[in-house]
């Protein structure tokens, strides 16, 4: 990667020219693999992402000068990002809302509401903002809102912690809670797979990302390197002008690296241990955010036709892929929990900016 090397004098950043040796790119993608090929087989969600992130910390922890990732490769990253989310769009699952419309925003506006009153009692501590805590514990889109937090005020740092520290937490209990309380018949239902082949999906990534970038730079806002790949992804998957698509797997890791190291390359000893000291908080508020989850998946199963299981699926805060993986499994209606998932995300990812311009006002 063609990172940007700054000296670094009495502990400070100093910018400057020049750049970033063999062996400090070497160092990071070292340590990148290392820490991502077993996530991955121990099924751990964005594991490049994580391993990116560790292998930029392993040189800003280290390193005797400082490297910057390149503001157009960020982009990059930030619009390739946007395009894997566009393809998870499901309009048919969408479409069959229906009579379910109110409910499904019901329980989006619940979630958001919920997820930004974790924010607010994480911003009670003095090191926290109330940007940084929002976006912190807002459940919907991690990796999007990881991409965008510091374009939008917050601190990447703890914001990255904080997001896939609730996804990992999500995806743990997830399981036990689907199998010990609701008991399913494992195995009943099925996830779509699609047969996309790879020169129409290099040419759906192409297209998306040049014109969604395109579009970005002509009515700028900010995320609009995130979300105008995205929608314009999420228009040609829907309508089907390239038969069944994906974004390379290949192509996926490097956005996440892209992200991961930016972020990972921020740290310091300083920054770290601050961190440290507040995941015991962090935690007790992702705690609290997935029983009052859990209870509103409760209200919803009591006041629509859907079952208990479905119901808990569709209101877990993050996890999407593996929250869709239990549904299926579990005889759950996958596109009703599809639906209430991808609406929630688009909300999140959608509404961050106004939520940025709020919070950084009143802060």
């Amino acid at each position: 990667m063609p990172f940007r090397l700054h000296r670094r004098v009495d502990a400070a950043r100093v910018p400057g020219g020049g750049g970033a040796s063999p062996r400090a790119v070497l160092l990071i993608i070292t340590v990148t693999l290392a820490v991502s090929v077993p996530l991955s087989f121990a099924g751990v969600p964005s594991p490049v992402l994580f391993g990116s992130l560790v292998g930029g910390m392993a040189y800003a922890l280290g390193g005797s000068a400082e490297l910057t990732v390149p503001r157009w490769l960020t982009t990059l990253g930030q619009g390739l990002l946007g395009v894997v989310i566009g393809t998870s769009v499901s309009y048919p699952a969408l479409r069959s809302m229906g009579g379910d419309t109110p409910a499904i925003l019901a329980v989006t506006l619940g979630t958001v509401a919920i997820s930004l009153g974790a924010g607010r009692v994480l911003a009670m501590r003095r090191d926290v903002s109330q940007v940084t805590g929002a976006f912190a514990m807002i459940a919907g889109g991690a990796s999007g809102v990881v991409a965008v937090a510091r374009d939008l005020g917050a601190d990447d740092r703890v914001v990255t912690v904080a997001q896939y520290l609730r996804v990992f937490v999500v995806v743990v209990t997830m399981p036990l809670v689907a199998s010990l309380v609701f008991r399913p018949a494992l195995g009943a239902g099925t996830l779509a797979v699609t047969s996309a082949r790879l020169g129409p999906s290099l040419l759906y990534v192409a297209a998306s990302l040049g014109l969604g970038l395109l579009a970005a730079r002509v009515l700028p806002f900010p995320t609009s390197t995130l979300l105008a790949p995205l929608a314009v992804a999420s228009v040609i998957v829907g309508a089907g002008w390239l038969g069944p698509v994906d974004v390379p797997v290949p192509l996926q890791w490097f956005a996440y690296a892209v992200i991961g190291v930016q972020v990972g390359l921020r740290f310091t000893r300083a920054s770290l241990r601050s961190i440290a000291r507040m995941l015991p908080a962090i935690f007790a508020i992702i705690m609290g955010m997935i029983v009052a989850s859990a209870a509103m998946g409760a209200v919803l199963a009591v006041v629509t036709p859907v079952d208990g299981l479905t119901a808990y699926l569709a209101t877990t805060p993050g996890g999407l892929f593996a929250v869709l993986a239990t549904a299926a499994d579990s005889g759950s209606d996958v596109t009703y929990v599809t639906a209430v998932q991808v609406v929630r995300l688009l909300v999140v990812l959608v509404c961050t900016p106004l939520l940025a311009k709020v919070l950084a006002r009143r802060g």
